[in-house]
């Protein structure tokens, strides 16, 4: 079956960095588009970062030169590089896998059961 299991979530003070993976298996995962959503506490899920099977990629505005994603199609694993993390940057991290890249979290068809970031200021 499919499973994608994020991993690299933590406590960071502001303004430090965090590198999430998220490791794919049971899905030809070189065609497939993997996006990143977060949902902090009382809030909806939202779109983060996603990149597509050639390596395109899209960011939410509010980490735009902060976030960077990345991927090893070798490895299956989709990285998420955060910098200059902020508090506002606390949620749990889910990432997802779809047939194209797209900033809807409707659009994704398998999910992750998400990791823990926390900042504090």
């Amino acid at each position: 079956q499919v499973q994608l299991v994020e991993s690299g979530g933590g406590l960071v003070q502001a303004g430090g960095s965090l590198r999430l993976s998220c490791a794919a298996s049971g899905l030809p995962f070189s065609i497939y588009a993997v996006g990143w959503f977060r949902q902090a506490p009382g809030k909806e899920r939202e779109f983060v970062s996603a990149i597509g099977w050639s390596g395109g990629s899209r960011y939410e505005d509010s980490v735009k030169g902060r976030f960077a994603v990345s991927r090893d199609n070798a490895k299956k694993t989709v990285y998420l590089q955060m910098n200059s993390l902020k508090p506002e940057d606390t949620a749990v991290y889910y990432c997802a896998a779809g047939q194209r890249l797209t900033l809807r979290a409707l659009d994704y068809t398998y999910w992750g059961q998400g990791t823990q970031v926390t900042v504090s200021s």
